[in-house]
């Protein structure tokens, strides 16, 4: 099976289509086209899968049939814990267990019934699917 990048390449290709062009049309960057065209990119949100598909002349279901699936990336309970211990201790520089690129971090605040403050840590990876909800 062929992938999202020589998907989308092809296609391009077909429409006669520079990527400066395509990314015009699409309304999205050239950074972006470039970086699907170059496997950097392997998941597309809805508005760029849409905005593609209009643009390559294609549905998105097709666009979606060769970007990666989401399956939830597990690591063992101690990583997460420690992972959530670094958020809540102010670590912004934490690399993802599963492919070591920079995790993007924050902290939500939520209120409990009684009205307590409760912090929840989360995070996600730059470029996979690993994530601590």
């Amino acid at each position: 099976m062929k992938s999202l990048a020589e998907f989308v390449r092809e296609k391009r290709e077909k429409t006669g289509l520079t990527i400066q062009a395509l990314a015009k049309k699409c309304n999205i960057s050239e950074e972006l086209l470039e970086g699907i065209e170059a496997s950097q990119e392997l998941f597309l949100s809805v508005t760029v899968r849409q905005n593609l598909a209009k643009g390559l002349k294609c549905s998105a279901k097709e666009i979606k049939l060769y970007e990666k699936t989401f399956e939830p990336d597990k690591v063992n309970i101690e990583t997460e814990n420690w992972i959530k211990e670094q958020i809540l201790h102010g670590e912004v520089e934490i690399n993802c267990p599963k492919c070591g690129k920079p995790l993007v971090v924050k902290i939500e605040e939520m209120y409990d019934l009684e009205d307590n403050l409760c912090k929840e840590p989360k995070a996600h990876c730059s470029k996979c699917t690993f994530q601590i909800k």
